[in-house]
């Protein structure tokens, strides 16, 4: 199976920026689907961004888009997800997802352990 890795998380101001990298430890993420969702406690998992199997076409929830940036690199076999001007109300754990077809706004078919981002006033 494929196995997800988040990394870059922690702790940051109003108006800072993070940036979230998802590797992976069992095989590489060529020909997947990647994407990245977000969860607080009490509220439902939600979409965050996307990006298809070459890297060609992205798909952000309205309340990141133009601040948030999904990138693939091929290269490194990773995917990226560039965080700026960052809120409070982003704060929550980060979940990176995998999908050998398509990344819906429920998720894929595999997960990350996920990693906290915190944003303070």
């Amino acid at each position: 199976q494929v196995q997800l890795v988040e990394s870059g998380g922690g702790l940051v101001q109003a108006g800072g920026s993070l940036r979230l990298t998802c590797a992976p430890s069992g095989r590489t993420l060529s020909n997947y689907a990647m994407g990245w969702f977000r969860q607080t406690p009490g509220k439902e998992r939600e979409f965050v961004a996307a990006i298809s199997w070459n890297g060609r076409s992205t798909n952000y929830a309205d309340s990141v888009k133009g601040r948030f940036t999904i990138s693939r690199d091929t290269a490194k076999n990773t995917v990226s997800l560039q965080m700026n001007s960052l809120k409070p109300e982003d704060t929550a754990v980060y979940y990176c997802a995998a999908d050998k077809v398509v990344i819906t706004t429920r998720g894929g078919d595999y997960w990350g352990q996920g990693t906290q981002v915190t944003v303070s006033s």
